[in-house]
């Protein structure tokens, strides 16, 4: 049972804060079902409600990552598709398990300034692997910020990033 004091009862959540909460009683209950341990963070980033399920062992929770995030993708899109449910409205929620994505995010990254540099080096555009449409934008960003000019190609889930060398002014 929640207590209800009265400055909660005078907050108002917004609607992103609001996705976080459905988005949370989602998955404490798959948790639940799945008779999994695990606490689920909220909060709201990039314009976007972030979730994350984390736990005092983190191992304990890595199957809901999966191979290459896979799993972690797939419940990604459940999660969205329940708060949608709820609201009427498309979620662009980002969910994260055991920190998942933050470490991705780091390598990737890394990754896109590697290429940079390289495509700065030999004045020509550079294709990267596959990536998922969260690591895509990942590398857009990282591109976007060193000042260089970056695009998908490729049809998923072979999509691809080329960087390519600034636009002549």
């Amino acid at each position: 049972m929640t207590d209800v004091t009265p400055e909660s009862t005078t907050q108002h959540a917004t609607p992103l804060e609001d996705e976080g909460e459905i988005a949370a009683d989602y998955l404490e209950e798959l948790l639940d079902i799945a008779d999994l341990d695990g606490d689920i963070d909220i909060d709201v980033r990039h314009g976007r409600a972030a979730v994350e399920i984390v736990a005092e062992d983190q191992r304990s929770i890595n199957h809901l990552v999966g191979k290459d995030g896979v799993v972690l993708e797939a419940l990604q899109d459940l999660t969205r598709l329940a708060v949608q449910a709820r609201t009427g409205e498309r979620s662009r929620l980002m969910l994260d398990v055991a920190g998942f994505r933050a470490t991705r995010r780091a390598e990737l990254t890394a990754l896109a300034t590697a290429t940079v540099e390289q495509v700065k080096a030999s004045g020509e555009e550079v294709s990267m692997a596959p990536l998922n449409a969260f690591e895509r934008k990942v590398v857009h960003d990282a591109v976007a910020a060193a000042g260089l000019v970056s695009d998908s190609r490729g049809v998923e889930p072979d999509r691809y990033v080329v960087v390519q060398p600034a636009p002549a002014e």
